[in-house]
């Protein structure tokens, strides 16, 4: 639950609906918020900081770390968290480079045609 919480959080950063400096709920608020224990909360929270994404402040409370590309750095672990997944999709389907290549070039162009 502490890790769903966790991208919850992430997600809101990396939008920047959480900007840089951002008061994050205190632990309890959050937790009565999403109905889970404060013991999940602390967890989460105990492990962003680890991560360098917050920062607490005794008596403070936490706030998001001023990492300036922080938002960035967090969607490109995304970004990493999906490749990692493809790629083991790949091999239970036995896809070959070539043809993991193909595909992600044709979804490219499918991305760019409707941007346009």
């Amino acid at each position: 639950m502490y890790l769903q919480l966790m991208d919850q959080i992430c997600q809101r950063i990396a939008t920047a609906d959480w900007p840089a400096g951002f008061e994050l709920p205190s632990i309890r608020v959050l937790a009565a918020d999403v109905r889970v224990s404060v013991i999940t909360v602390k967890r989460a929270y105990l492990e962003l900081e680890r991560q360098g994404v917050i920062v607490t402040r005794q008596g403070k409370g936490s706030f998001v770390s001023d990492g300036a590309d922080l938002g960035l750095k967090l969607r490109e672990r995304e970004f990493e968290d999906h490749l990692r997944a493809v790629a083991g999709l790949s091999v239970l389907l036995g896809l070959s480079v070539e043809d993991i290549d193909q595909r992600l070039r044709d979804l490219l162009d499918e991305l760019t045609r409707e941007q346009q």
